[in-house]
């Protein structure tokens, strides 16, 4: 059978099983499908409404997240020039995020023009800031002694640095779910559990680079991974990620500006004052701004890419609260399908 035949129609796989859009009457899903199989094996030419000149054109098993084979239809100029322009599109991206890259580690951990030290010259007081926020994850350790629970003393701290910093992490923490979901986890060819893992609890520096990776063109040849046990935690458990870490964002918040009142940490505008003072003094707070400025970037970028991914009849809002800071990503965890698999 001619290939170019084959190319009038709108030619899909939907999980394991081939649909191919052409005449209702004709082609549709199902029982059908073999209907159209087998004109297809005996080279009966499929009536369609309408001819669509395509340049290459990929059948996907989404099950499998890659593509089984490639044709190619003859007239498809303007098709290829779309091509070429998405492909310089995407190589330009993948230069710009590569570069961001570079400007963050240069800039954040070696160079000492930043706020604060850099990593080669950092001071013990930095360090015990680090491991005082540390122990204070989550607020759990605060939140036992306010209890009357003192097995392990919380550090006190500057409640706008606790705040902070506990807010980009319950941020971070939200992201799980959607990176074991990405349809394009699999152009990452390393551990998503240690990159998830390293952004955590080190630093947003990998993310970085994954934003970029997963722009790499489809490796046909590469079998996808079965999804991690943190992945299936994750992915499962995805409304209760996003309940817990959208409530720490919010206590954050608060602690921020209400937090140890019986201290001695001042009003509200003085605590602005210090929050200011802080991040043009301290690396690790100036890093965390540069944390929050990706987010806002990368948040509403990855939700967009998976849509398919929610609930039928929650994309619309999920749509529009991507933009949102924080919100989206609580939105995106809370409507994730558990019917998928990932």
């Amino acid at each position: 059978m001619a290939v170019a035949t084959l190319l009038c129609t709108n030619t899909f796989s939907c999980g394991h099983q081939s649909v191919i859009h052409g005449r209702k009457d004709n082609l549709a899903f199902g029982q059908n499908a073999k209907w159209s199989e087998t004109r297809a094996r005996y080279a009966l030419k499929p009536i369609v409404k309408k001819s669509l000149q395509l340049g290459t054109h990929y059948l996907w098993d989404i099950g499998c997240r890659r593509p089984v084979f490639t044709t190619r239809s003859g007239g498809g100029g303007e098709v290829d020039s779309i091509i070429e322009r998405d492909d310089k599109l995407r190589k330009l991206t993948q230069a710009i995020l590569w570069s961001a890259e570079s400007v963050y580690v240069l800039w954040l951990f070696l160079l000492p023009y930043a706020p604060g030290d850099p990593v080669w010259a950092i001071s013990s007081e930095t360090v015990n800031d680090l491991v005082g926020l540390s122990l204070n994850f989550f607020f759990i350790l605060p939140l036992l002694n306010a209890g009357g629970i003192h097995l392990i003393e919380a550090p006190v701290l500057h409640p706008m640095s606790e705040g902070l910093f506990n807010f980009v992490i319950g941020w971070t923490f939200m992201f799980a779910p959607l990176l074991f979901s990405d349809h394009k986890r699999d152009r990452f060819k390393g551990s998503l559990d240690l990159l998830w893992g390293f952004q955590m609890f080190l630093t947003n520096t990998f993310l970085i680079p994954y934003m970029a990776i997963r722009l790499n063109k489809v490796d046909s040849e590469y079998p996808p991974r079965a999804t991690s046990q943190l992945g299936s935690i994750m992915t499962r458990g995805a409304s209760v990620v996003g309940l817990v870490g959208g409530a720490v964002c919010l206590l954050s918040t608060f602690w921020a500006i209400f937090g140890r009142g019986d201290g001695d940490f001042g009003s509200i505008s003085d605590r602005w004052e210090f929050l200011l003072s802080y991040l043009s003094s301290e690396r690790l707070a100036y890093a965390f701004i540069w944390d929050v400025c990706l987010y806002i970037i990368f948040q509403p970028w990855l939700i967009g890419d998976n849509l398919q991914n929610i609930q039928e009849d929650k994309v619309g809002i999920v749509r529009y609260l991507r933009y949102v800071p924080v919100v989206g990503l609580v939105a995106y965890c809370l409507c994730l399908d558990p019917e998928k698999e990932y």
